[in-house]
C-alpha cells in the first residue's frame, strides 16, 4: 500500500505540471502555477519523508504535512477552474485523485493516533 500512495502522491505533482504547462501565460497564471506546482510536489515528497519517519510522532507530524499540501493543491485547481482558467472537465480527475489522497492520509493520521494513544496506555 505505501509503495501505491508514494505512486500516487508522485503522479499528483506530475500531473498538475503537465497543467500549468497548458495554461494561458498572463501574469495571475504565472503566481498561481508556481503555487500549485509548489504545492502538488510537495505531497509526494512529503510523503517519502514520512515513509522514513523515526517514530509514530514524527511519521504523524510529516502526514499532517501531506494533508495540508494535498489540501493546498485542491484550492488551487478549486482557483483555476473558478477563474474560468481551466474547463472543470481538464481538471475533474485530478481534483478527485487529490480529495481522495487527503482522504487516504487523514485516515493514516487516524490510525496512527490510536497507535500512539494505546501505546501511551500500556
Amino acid at each position: 500500500m505505501e509503495n501505491q500512495i508514494k505512486l500516487r502522491t508522485k503522479q499528483i505533482g506530475l500531473e498538475v505540471i503537465k497543467l500549468v504547462d497548458e495554461l494561458p501565460r498572463k501574469m495571475s497564471v504565472w503566481i498561481i502555477s508556481r503555487q500549485i506546482i509548489r504545492c502538488s510536489t510537495s505531497v509526494g515528497s512529503n510523503y517519502r519523508a514520512a515513509c522514513r519517519a523515526k517514530s509514530d510522532a514524527d511519521f504523524l507530524n510529516k502526514l499532517r504535512i501531506v494533508e495540508e499540501e494535498s489540501d493546498e493543491t485542491s484550492y488551487w485547481l478549486e482557483i483555476l477552474e473558478e477563474a474560468g482558467l481551466v474547463g472543470k472537465q481538464k481538471i475533474e480527475m485530478l481534483k478527485k485523485e487529490t480529495n481522495e489522497i487527503t482522504a487516504i492520509i487523514v485516515a493514516s493520521q487516524k490510525t496512527v493516533q490510536n497507535r500512539i494513544r494505546l501505546k501511551n496506555k500500556n
